[in-house]
């Protein structure tokens, strides 16, 4: 019966993934915004690196594993204040797994606001699915031969990806937008099954509240996502000591709690954790999920040793 209920919940998960939104989640939203925003691209002045795990549903069968490595920074394209940045996002379901690299473009213009930056993100989504169906025990029902919709064997398509987002940022706040997938794609499998690639449409939101002791802040955060199907929402409290120290809370909305640690070297290194404690359906199901990032930022100035803002806390 072990195999029976493993069959069917990675059936399940199939899917889901087919249905529910495409672009994995993250708790680290803060952190990884330019890997949804292009526009973020070189907003800060400094060129940044950063490496992202994430274990969704962790002890599931076919839970989501994915991994991020992104690097953006800033530079002078023929005398235009710009970012440019290159994203590779590996994301893993069920029997699918899911590969999207992009090439990132930011316009930056300095504003009363704040720095202004209006970007533009191309490259390919390589989608690939495992559909050796299998009877595990007994005479189950079996996808036919006939059904053309239904993928069989290893089949990889890949696909023109693009997307675009504006993100404005000063000392105290952040707010940006953005669109994922914005040609949607079709992904043909050989005839056999046809699916696209959705737009998703991004609204983050942050803010640093000085407190009474100096070496304190509070940095409330919002993340909004959407297919024009399904929603989810994210909403982030960090309190944060001396710029490099954070503790924070995330609540995601109808899915998970999550508790994310995390602290800057004072040469620009960063790592951090989060855990998310499940409160959907699937709460007695799985442990968890786990997501850890390291992060490095570097001042390609004049002045190499001068001090900057943090990048993790703005």
């Amino acid at each position: 019966m072990k195999k029976i209920y493993c069959f069917l919940f990675l059936y399940i998960i199939a899917i889901l993934a087919a249905i529910a939104q495409q672009d994995p989640q993250f708790s680290f939203n803060r952190v990884n915004q330019f890997s949804v925003n292009p526009g973020y691209a070189g907003n800060n002045g400094l060129v940044n690196g950063l490496i992202l795990n994430r274990y969704q549903w962790d002890g599931m069968p076919g839970a989501a594993k994915t991994l991020v490595f992104s690097v953006e920074g800033a530079t002078e394209l023929m005398g235009i204040n710009s970012g440019v940045g290159l994203n590779i996002i590996s994301d893993e379901i069920g029997f699918q797994k899911n590969i999207a690299v992009s090439f990132n473009y930011a316009y930056i213009k300095k504003t009363k606001f704040g720095n202004l930056g209006i970007g533009a993100s191309f490259g390919f989504y390589n989608m690939a699915i495992n559909g050796d169906w299998f009877v595990p025990e007994g005479d189950y029902w079996t996808p036919a031969d006939s059904d053309q919709g239904v993928v069989k064997g290893d089949v990889s398509q890949m696909a023109l990806d693009a997307g675009l987002g504006v993100f404005l940022k000063s000392n105290k706040y952040y707010l940006g937008a953005s669109v994922t997938h914005l040609n949607q794609a079709s992904i043909v499998f050989a005839d056999q099954a046809r699916t696209f690639l959705a737009r998703h449409y991004y609204m983050s939101a942050g803010y640093n509240l000085s407190l009474a002791d100096p070496l304190f802040e509070i940095q409330p955060s919002v993340l909004f996502k959407t297919d024009m199907v399904a929603y989810q929402a994210d909403i982030t409290v960090d309190l944060v000591y001396n710029k490099r120290f954070s503790a924070g809370l995330n609540y995601r909305i109808n899915d998970a709690i999550g508790i994310l640690l995390g602290f800057e070297m004072a040469n620009g290194l960063k790592i951090g954790y989060a855990y998310d404690i499940m409160t959907s359906a699937l709460s007695g199901y799985g442990n968890g999920s786990h997501e850890i990032y390291l992060g490095y930022s570097l001042d390609l100035g004049k002045n190499r040793s001068k001090k900057y803002k943090s990048v993790r806390f703005l």
